[in-house]
């Protein structure tokens, strides 16, 4: 490797760090980037890549249609799994189309740890083949559902700085939609979900999140088509469920307080008086964002008995126009409906007379939280599929993906302040921080996590049918960027990796020094018709020619 061309720890992150200081100084009307701002406040004069050309760009690399992961020069990856590689003695293997990823450290360490992977979907072509007189026999099915859900992964990195799955860690294992879990909460055994209490499985799994005392979260997101296809209650999925990556024990759960749609991301924070807060995104096309706040106190000497603090809480939705939280209530529900002034949302495809049926006791809001969160008046945006909070308290963060029949062809990163600062306010402020397009150098932001200094790693999702066409072509591939100073004037945005072709970049997550970042490559060759002419054969180094959904660990942040 050149090491001239190698970027340190040091100057990378002083670069990027750079928005510590401008986001809080943003935040109380100050700015950093006066005429007396010193050089180290001036991230442009602190980026030490030799090249005065690099320094000068909107990014760390330009747009690619290249067939590859691409990443700035001094960066790498490594391969941890990819789409069927045996993951443990027993020979389960990794599932498809891996999605949201969580680093939980072996005792804190940054070079020992299981990484949990969501599986969002099974696709047709690549994994099941085609039906038989339109439908798929019953091995197709289990193979439906198996593919999807979850991986838990053991992964270490050796001296040298390069980092390897290992199938022999006791943990690795799948949850998939086959495991047996237990619905926990207000709809637990409702007529909504048919009385039942225990389900089958879990699939659609988008992103996730840990909990504060160690477990993993995961969203059920596209999780409709599935459940058709298996002969599934629809309402059993949905959901955001509870597992234990170092606990196979751990008794996999739903949590139905957080409400049934289509999840995006959940992000879990406190209140100042130590309740948990639990922030949640929906993926949806005219869909809110919504919060969760628990009766009870975390208390960290419980451990993992206070996942019972996300089965008893009152669960928000956003109204974005009044700056308010709206709690959701049945009754709040019915009242509406039986006023005669109200008029239905348009997104609602019910009647009157429908939605009394379906509203009929409190749990039927937690099964039908979308529904319910229109009736009441929140708001609905295009696509906000991820929240993420902040360093600076009471900071939360959305993307809106994009809604074409809206006309937002390219998406928009928002910020959302809780009032005094306090994630268990019922009142916000409300604003729009970047909008995509080619002013800002992407389309479509997805994925969104913030790193220690407040900067903002954010990944694009642009259709695979619509790259390097049309008002997408000049963003070619889909792409990782980072947002420095995301709430100052003097923002930078330079995109840092390139996916595949016809792929996606999702689920980034660092490791606790912020040293290695985790990212899954998903849907690579999404739109191929025939096996032998594949759109993409990433990653060709995997033994076949054919592409592989996969998680990869980059390094390069600083020299080992």
């Amino acid at each position: 490797m050149n090491d001239k061309k190698q970027m340190s720890r040091r100057s990378f992150l002083a670069y990027v760090g750079s928005g510590t200081a401008a986001l809080l100084a943003a935040s109380s009307g100050l700015s950093i980037f006066g005429s007396k701002a010193s050089a180290e406040e001036r991230a442009e004069a602190i980026f030490t890549y030799p090249s005065d050309a690099i320094a000068a760009s909107k990014g760390l690399i330009g747009p690619s249609n290249q067939d590859e992961l691409l990443l700035p020069p001094g960066f790498t990856y490594d391969m941890l799994a990819a789409y069927g590689d045996p993951i443990n003695a027993k020979g389960d293997t990794f599932g498809f189309n891996n999605s949201g990823i969580s680093y939980h450290p072996a005792e804190g360490s940054s070079a020992n740890g299981l990484l949990w992977v969501n599986h969002e979907s099974a696709d047709a072509f690549w994994v099941l083949g085609a039906k038989q007189n339109g439908h798929y026999s019953s091995a197709q099915i289990e193979k439906l559902l198996y593919a999807q859900g979850g991986s838990v992964l053991g992964v270490s990195r050796d001296a040298a700085g390069g980092w390897k799955m290992d199938a022999a860690s006791p943990y690795a294992r799948r949850i998939t939609g086959l495991n047996a879990f237990e619905l926990v909460g207000p709809a637990r055994g409702a007529k909504a979900v048919h009385g039942a209490s225990r389900i089958q499985g879990t699939f659609g799994n988008g992103f996730g999140g840990k909990t504060l005392w160690g477990t993993q979260l995961s969203a059920e997101n596209h999780a409709v088509d599935t459940a058709r296809e298996a002969g599934l209650p629809q309402t059993h999925y949905g959901w955001i469920i509870e597992a234990d990556p170092a606990d196979a024990g751990f008794q996999l759960r739903k949590h139905t307080a957080l409400g049934r749609f289509q999840h995006g991301t959940i992000d879990m924070s406190l209140a100042k008086d130590n309740r948990v807060v639990v922030y949640m995104g929906d993926s949806a096309a005219y869909a809110c964002i919504y919060k969760y706040i628990s009766k009870g106190s975390f208390d960290p000497r419980k451990g993992k008995a206070n996942s019972n603090l996300l089965t008893d809480g009152i669960l928000y939705a956003a109204d974005l126009i009044r700056g308010r939280w709206i709690e959701i209530t049945v009754q709040a529900v019915r009242d509406a409906l039986n006023d005669l002034r109200f008029s239905l949302p348009s997104a609602l495809e019910y009647t009157r007379e429908e939605l009394l049926g379906l509203f009929r006791e409190e749990a039927d809001v937690y099964v039908y939280t979308s529904e319910a969160a229109l009736i009441l008046g929140a708001t609905p945006t295009d696509r906000p599929k991820t929240v993420q909070t902040s360093p600076q308290e009471g900071l939360l963060f959305v993307t809106h993906t994009n809604n074409t029949a809206h006309g937002n062809l390219h998406g928009q990163i928002s910020r959302l302040m809780e009032k005094n600062g306090d994630y268990g306010a019922l009142e916000f402020s409300f604003e729009t921080v970047a909008t995509g397009g080619l002013q800002s150098g992407f389309s479509s932001p997805s994925s969104l996590i913030a790193d220690h200094f407040g900067n903002l790693w954010i990944s694009t999702d642009m259709g695979s049918s619509q790259l390097n066409q049309g008002a997408y072509a000049e963003f070619k591939n889909n792409g990782l960027f980072a947002v420095v100073s995301p709430l100052s004037t003097d923002r930078n945005i330079m995109q840092f990796a390139s996916a595949p072709s016809e792929a996606a970049l999702t689920g980034p997550c660092f490791t606790p020094d912020e040293r290695t970042m985790f990212l899954a490559v998903q849907y690579p060759g999404a739109n191929a018709s025939e096996t032998s002419h594949p759109a993409s054969t990433w990653p060709a180094g995997s033994g076949s020619k054919l592409p592989r959904p996969a998680v990869v660990a980059i390094s390069g942040f600083f020299s080992y």
